[in-house]
């Protein structure tokens, strides 16, 4: 019987959530860490956004974490183009409308709120700041996962997304992971984190 393991790593801005390149764009496979052959990304991160990847060969995992009906929580730090205010905040606390695959979806409540900027290393390559056009920086955490939705979800409030980090999954977090670190766990202290019971 195969035996589960368990990854998580710091996904570099420009890489993508896939073992297979396309194009232009490294992927996981270019890492430095050779992964078990059976082991998958849990989720998603498009290759603009970077942060926290749960890569496993655990099934089971990945549904209890993707089903929406399990209403896990996944929380960004996303920096946006202006001062974000407390009126944009209410909006995305309380779901705005956006649109999928040309279809409107109002977005679930969020929890969201202001936040000075994370201690995290610079962006290669770096954001592109505008001199006269101030920047801030959020917290947001969603427990729905639709395409490129914390972006549209800032534009729709007026604030464009101008960097994306995932910091956390449940209580799991990024910590002191740097981009392109992988780092191995265990179960026994895992599933603790992204609160995940196994009978």
């Amino acid at each position: 019987m195969a035996s589960f393991r368990y990854f998580i790593l710091f996904k570099p801005f420009g890489m993508l959530s896939q073992f297979s390149r396309e194009g232009d764009h490294p992927a996981l496979s270019d890492l430095a860490f050779s992964f078990p052959k059976d082991c998958y990304p849990v989720g998603r991160l498009d290759h603009d956004s970077e942060g926290l990847l749960l890569i496993t060969n655990d099934k089971g995992l990945n549904h209890q974490l993707l089903d929406p009906q399990y209403k896990h929580q996944r929380t960004y730090w996303v920096q946006v183009e202006g001062h974000i205010n407390e009126e944009a905040i209410g909006k995305l606390e309380s779901g705005v409308e956006i649109s999928i695959n040309g279809k409107k979806h109002k977005t679930l409540p969020a929890k969201a709120k202001a936040i000075q900027a994370p201690a995290l290393p610079e962006r290669n390559p770096p954001i592109r700041f505008r001199k006269n056009v101030p920047d801030s920086w959020l917290e947001l955490a969603l427990t729905e996962g639709k395409n490129r939705q914390v972006r549209r979800m800032t534009a729709a409030t007026g604030f464009p997304t101008l960097r994306l980090v995932r910091s956390a999954i449940a209580n799991l977090k990024l910590g002191t992971l740097q981009p392109g670190d992988v780092q191995e766990m265990d179960s026994k202290e895992l599933f603790p984190l992204l609160k995940i019971k196994r009978s």
